[in-house]
């Protein structure tokens, strides 16, 4: 089997995106990026239908319920998203539970 080497750019992306993951509701996550509509789909656990959405616009997210559950992310025009230490996303106006595996 051939081994894939990693530039060092990307090596640095992984450590930088690294504590953002580390902060999602979910330890099981499943990431998709769909390089033709440029969209990136984060399911947490596994990919479910969503019975409710939430669109942000002014953000491109549209964040997906299951049961009042959050159970994914979608990120709209994904590459064009730039680098923000902080932005402010306001809850939406359901309520979910998250629920986080015991360790």
């Amino acid at each position: 089997m051939a081994k894939i080497a990693i530039a060092e750019n990307v090596i640095s992306e992984i450590y930088e995106a690294t504590p953002h993951l580390l902060k999602f509701p979910e330890t099981k996550m499943c990431i998709d990026y769909d390089k033709e509509a440029d969209t990136l789909y984060i399911s947490f656990r596994r990919p479910q239908k969503a019975t409710e959405s939430v669109m942000l616009k002014d953000k491109g997210l549209l964040v997906r319920y299951k049961d009042n559950q959050l159970v994914g992310i979608t990120v709209l025009d994904a590459s064009k998203k730039i680098h923000r230490t902080e932005i402010k996303i306001e809850e939406p106006k359901v309520t979910y539970k998250i629920h986080k595996r015991k360790k």
